[in-house]
């Protein structure tokens, strides 16, 4: 970071990740200032006091705090209108996936902020992982040859509340979008078709709410590669997120160390000593904090954007094409949904 400018940071939305978010802010060179609110007032005034930072009773007081930059880590059906008036004031964004709760919504705050400078940067950590970015570098340079096949697996160790599942969009839209991403991220392709199936073997509120737990997902890219994506709420053996890029030459695979979740029953096979990653905290930790660094940087002016909405959009495509997929049991091309 060249500049030594310091800056005043808002965050709203003081749940599990905004929690984390702040710690991570508070630590940041250049971040002098931590503003927090939240619409439950009590927990955003326990998390300011117990971290340290400053309070805002509600938005506009937190608006009015002559802010840099702010991290909208609230719930979905409140990051447009937060978006659009922080653009509005001049006050880059760093907003956690979506951007909106559908295509529609995303494709309003796009046009919104179309013609504007202010930048609007969208939470897909894994871009800012070593092991997928070492991935992108031997992919991009040709070490690996002409991929193939990619495999990609999200498997969660339990599912979420029953309350969480029916608003939040789908195991597509909600999971599997961050696989979307990090293939288009890493191979430099678009996903041109998709087929996708869905299976429901654990608790009843996933078909209650028209979803699935479980998902299997073949993608074609642009170039004629295949991936295949994984998804499940059920994968008691811990957190699981991998990737495998396989090629003409060589492999690059992502997330496999003596924390991944798998028991090898080879002869003579040593399990690892250590424990399993229990979520995503753990398993991304330090990639929460090179994505925050990074909006610090881009809020001072010093980087480029490194995920904008409309790379966003492009994932929520191709979940939006797996949904229709699984419900119409059929292939679906990605320009479909455009």
């Amino acid at each position: 970071m060249s500049s030594d400018k310091a800056i005043t940071l808002g965050l709203a939305g003081t749940g599990r990740i905004g929690t984390l978010h702040t710690e991570t802010l508070e630590r940041l060179p250049n971040v002098t200032t931590v503003v927090v609110a939240d619409a439950d007032t009590d927990r955003a005034r326990a998390t300011a006091t117990a971290l340290g930072v400053e309070f805002a009773p509600d938005l506009d007081r937190l608006f009015a705090a002559d802010l840099d930059g702010l991290v909208i880590a609230t719930a979905t059906d409140s990051h447009p209108a937060l978006i659009i008036r922080a653009v509005d004031a001049g006050i880059p964004v760093f907003c956690e996936k979506p951007v909106a709760a559908d295509i529609e919504g995303t494709r309003t705050v796009i046009d919104h902020i179309r013609h504007s400078a202010v930048p609007v940067q969208i939470g897909f950590q894994r871009r800012f992982d070593a092991g997928y970015r070492a991935a992108r570098a031997a992919i991009r340079s040709g070490d690996l040859g002409w991929l193939h096949t990619l495999r990609a697996t999200t498997l969660d160790p339990a599912p979420p509340p029953a309350e969480y599942i029916a608003r939040s969009g789908g195991l597509f839209r909600d999971c599997g979008v961050h696989d979307f991403d990090i293939i288009r991220w890493v191979t430099g392709r678009e996903v041109t078709e998709v087929y996708a199936v869905g299976a429901n073997r654990g608790e009843s509120f996933f078909t209650d709410a028209g979803d699935v737990d479980t998902a299997a997902v073949v993608l074609r890219l642009d170039d004629g590669a295949l991936a295949t994506v994984s998804l499940t709420r059920y994968n008691a053996a811990g957190y699981d997120v991998r990737l495998e890029a396989l090629g003409s030459k060589g492999n690059a695979i992502v997330g496999l160390d003596d924390r991944s979740p798998l028991s090898s029953v080879e002869p003579g096979h040593t399990p690892s000593p250590h424990p399993a990653y229990p979520g995503f905290i753990e398993r991304f930790r330090r990639a929460y904090t090179e994505e925050l660094a990074a909006f610090v940087s881009v809020a001072i002016g010093d980087l480029d954007n490194p995920c904008s909405p409309t790379d966003a959009l492009e994932a929520f495509y191709i979940a939006e094409a797996c949904e229709i997929s699984r419900r119409e049991a059929r292939p679906v091309e990605v320009a479909e949904i455009r």
